[in-house]
């Protein structure tokens, strides 16, 4: 299979007045963005003077240079490496220097912010406007250069996904550019996606979810995409009603910021056909709100590493099956194993190893690390789940966060589901406290409402009746907020110090 930029050259010619692209008021047709896409490539290649291989960062929010720069990529055989715009100037430089950037392309958001951490051999491109005598990403569109070699294939790097870094630094997940069209298969099959289909991104594509799980598929498909710089619930609620669209994907905290917004229950939301979520443990309620709204929400499961479309829900399952992850993908194996690495007994928990085409060929600079992480192409996810006996999965826990209690596993995320349904409580975390007898003990870190009387026997009190007595928190710990990391993931490590303190304090 020749490169994927292939995917809009071909669309531009069965459509080329299709629009491709929505952002800010202005249209992209297919065949305008196949031209600026062989602009990007021809500059890379010529006046910037890369080689195959070389990587090109990006730095800044949503916007359709972003696309373009990635199926330029796909066409030169470069690779694309999008930047979390919520890390520190250190952080950037580490990802920079790891992965031997030679180009950064930063937005006016951020390019003063980030030119002081550029490690050596980065140079520094301004999208919008020049920066230290080099010209802006426009001009170089504006002027590319000369003709071009096609050198991409399916076969070579495409995209180096950091993940977020909860327990160290971060690893860049590598996608090829198959795994890129293997993914788009997996999510064409999960949404019943149409070239009809109009998708709204607003999650950040330099996430695999904001990229991956519908904005790609829908450029492989010859739909429409409308990107917004990032998520506002205000304006996702008016662009449900005015751009109409068909599809998108929120997380479990854009869904509650939408529900919570004032414009909700007035809001238009008869063009949505599916809504897609997932990320971490989706909170039923959420799912529930938007079904009554008569809006399916499918989850999917995935990672960085699985592209991420791997476990998925279809719309005509979604309400009977609400709160699971789905089936194994339709190009995808799924093995459900013990400790040993053996496969368990259907309907037993156990770690979720994920292989197929869409998953990462490895991390990026860190072989040891690729060696323990990808075994024989399975990927070892580090999630726990189980799978019924009707063939549908159920998330339980990370592996790090389960907590062995007098021999019996207790998983973190069953109690956080019980604590969300306690009044006042705003958010939660279960950790692991070292204990004497049972040898660790579960304990609840809780955030309340300001304006809430609930004390510890009141959080105790919710789990009567609904989990064993083994499960309960022993302790309950109040702090005004939970330590999270750039991406907003809690920080799990720095919840249990918390707690350990909190006893220590008391003890």
């Amino acid at each position: 299979m020749t490169d994927i930029s292939r995917w809009i050259e071909r669309h531009a010619g069965f459509q080329p007045d299709k629009i491709a692209l929505r952002f800010q008021g202005e249209e992209t047709s297919y065949a305008e963005l196949a031209t600026q896409i062989d602009a990007a490539a021809r500059a890379l290649t010529g006046r910037l003077g890369l080689k195959r291989g070389d990587r090109i960062a990006w730095l800044g929010y949503n916007a359709p240079e972003m696309i373009v720069l990635l199926f330029a990529a796909a066409r030169t055989g470069l690779i694309f490496v999008p930047l979390n715009w919520r890390l520190a100037a250190p952080e950037h430089r580490h990802i920079l220097a790891d992965c031997g950037a030679s180009v950064l392309f930063a937005t006016r958001d951020f390019a003063a912010g980030v030119a002081a951490a550029l490690p050596a051999g980065c140079k520094l491109i301004g999208v919008e406007q020049p920066i230290g005598g080099n010209p802006s990403l426009a001009e170089l569109l504006a002027d590319s250069g000369r003709a071009l070699d096609r050198v991409g294939d399916a076969s070579r790097p495409l995209l180096i996904v950091y993940t977020s870094g909860t327990t160290g630094q971060p690893k860049g997940a590598v996608l090829t550019q198959e795994a890129l069209l293997w993914n788009a298969l997996n999510s064409v099959h999960m949404h019943d996606m149409r070239a009809d289909d109009h998708v709204l991104t607003v999650l950040p594509m330099f996430h695999v979810g904001g990229l991956n799980i519908q904005t790609t598929p829908a450029l492989y498909m010859g739909a429409t995409v409308t990107l917004h710089p990032r998520f506002e619930p205000g304006a996702t609620l008016q662009s449900f009603a005015v751009d109409r669209p068909t599809l998108t994907v929120q997380v479990p905290a854009t869904m509650q910021a939408l529900i919570a917004h004032p414009g909700w229950a007035s809001a238009g939301l008869s063009s949505l056909r599916a809504v897609a979520t997932g990320s971490t443990d989706v909170p039923l309620p959420l799912i529930e709100a938007f079904h009554a709204r008569k809006v399916p929400v499918i989850q999917i499961y995935g990672s960085t590493e699985t592209g991420p479309v791997a476990i998925y829900q279809r719309g005509e399952d979604a309400v009977a099956t609400a709160g699971s992850i789905g089936r194994r993908g339709l190009h995808t194996e799924i093995r459900i194993v013990d400790g040993e690495g053996h496969d368990v007994v259907q309907g037993t928990a156990g770690e979720v190893l994920v292989r197929g085409k869409h998953v990462a060929s490895g991390y990026w600079n860190a072989p040891e690390t690729s060696a323990k992480t990808f075994d024989e192409g399975w990927f070892r996810s580090g999630d726990i789940a189980l799978e019924d006996e009707h063939g549908w999965f159920w998330f339980k826990d990370r592996i790090r966060n389960v907590i062995i209690s007098g021999g019996e596993n207790v998983y973190p995320a069953e109690l956080e589901r019980v604590l969300r349904d306690v009044p006042g409580v705003v958010e939660a975390a279960v950790v692991a406290r070292p204990d004497a007898r049972w040898g660790a003990v579960p304990v609840a870190v809780v955030v309340r409402d300001k304006n809430s009387p609930i004390d510890r026997a009141d959080v105790l009190a919710a789990f009567e009746g609904r989990l064993a007595r083994y499960k309960h928190p022993k302790d309950v710990i109040f702090t005004d907020a939970l330590p999270r990391n750039a991406m907003g993931k809690v920080r799990i490590e720095e919840v249990g110090a918390l707690a350990q303190g909190a006893h220590a304090a008391a003890s």
